[in-house]
């Protein structure tokens, strides 16, 4: 099994999958393995009742229901490619997770992410006592862009004059550009006055950690959720999707905005940096000035 994993991962590497998802999936993984071999089961023919015992080991240790389905998530794309190299017939998982790991709700719609108010984004924000925080904050709700986009930042990235930020080349992204209003300008400046007396390794990341390093992605989440939890927008004893705030939350918060206020949906598509979905869209030249001035026209103001 450990071969049949490396060349899974290698698998997913060729898909085109984030890199920084591969260390997940092989901690899965080797959980699974483990839980198999002290019980003498081959996961080459591996059974509903195996699986089924896999689930309530978890559940036993208290995962939450996120943490199943991401852990029966990667067991089925590993048996997917196990299928697809012809080593089994079917993918065993796939019964098993629509039975026992179907998400219900009362009124049968499907769980959606929690949408807060501008003014309970300003209390999150304008209530963080950490000036790092409060400007990774601030960075993700006026941009909209992702925790990984926010960790991969240099400070060069960030103009000033123009109030626009370029972005590391990614799978996801089209568009590399992004603007900041005011509000964000005045944060930023003031986390990088105090960034000058603690970056001793002369580090170019725009966000360092505690240690003085890079800050990682579990460190943005941990400041998001941290402040949401203290402003009592996030609940980390829910299960529910709806009762959590997380980073992507920020992003969901910034596109909904941006279309409640009137930009044009072409241009929140193109600073969110989606990918083309028709063909005649190839022929829509958008001119950046022009989605810099509704940006700042739309983006709300959260009194910082």
């Amino acid at each position: 099994m450990d071969q049949l994993i490396e060349d899974f991962l290698k698998d997913c590497e060729s898909r085109g999958l984030a890199a920084r998802s591969l260390p997940v999936s092989r901690s899965v993984l080797k959980k699974y393995q483990n839980y198999l071999d002290q019980r003498g089961v081959d996961f080459l023919v591996v059974d509903n009742a195996s699986l089924i015992g896999f689930l309530d080991f978890l559940r036993s240790r208290k995962a939450r229901t996120k943490t199943l389905k991401n852990y029966f998530s990667t067991l089925s794309s590993f048996y997917e490619f196990l299928a697809f190299e012809k080593k089994i017939s079917a993918n065993p998982v796939l019964a098993v997770r629509k039975r026992y790991l179907k998400s219900y709700k009362d009124n049968h719609d499907s769980e959606e992410r929690q949408l807060i108010s501008v003014d309970e984004m300003a209390r999150i924000i304008n209530s963080e006592m950490n000036i790092r925080d409060k400007a990774i904050i601030t960075l993700l709700a006026k941009t909209g862009i992702r925790r990984h986009e926010l960790t991969d930042l240099d400070v060069a990235d960030v103009d000033f004059v123009e109030q626009k930020i370029r972005l590391k080349p990614t799978a996801k992204r089209t568009n590399r550009t992004v603007f900041f209003d005011d509000e964000a300008a005045f944060i930023l400046r003031r986390w990088l006055r105090v960034r000058e007396g603690v970056n001793r390794r002369k580090e170019r990341a725009l966000f360092l950690s505690t240690r003085e390093v890079r800050i990682s992605a579990d460190g943005i989440y941990d400041c998001v959720v941290k402040a949401a939890e203290r402003a009592g927008l996030h609940d980390p004893c829910s299960d529910r999707m709806e009762d959590h705030f997380s980073p992507h939350c920020m992003r969901h918060w910034n596109t909904t905005f941006l279309l409640r206020a009137g930009m044009k949906r072409e241009y929140v598509q193109w600073l969110r940096g989606d990918a083309i979905k028709e063909a005649v869209d190839i022929y829509f030249h958008i001119d950046p000035k022009d989605v810099q001035e509704a940006y700042l026209a739309a983006i709300p103001q959260l009194g910082i």
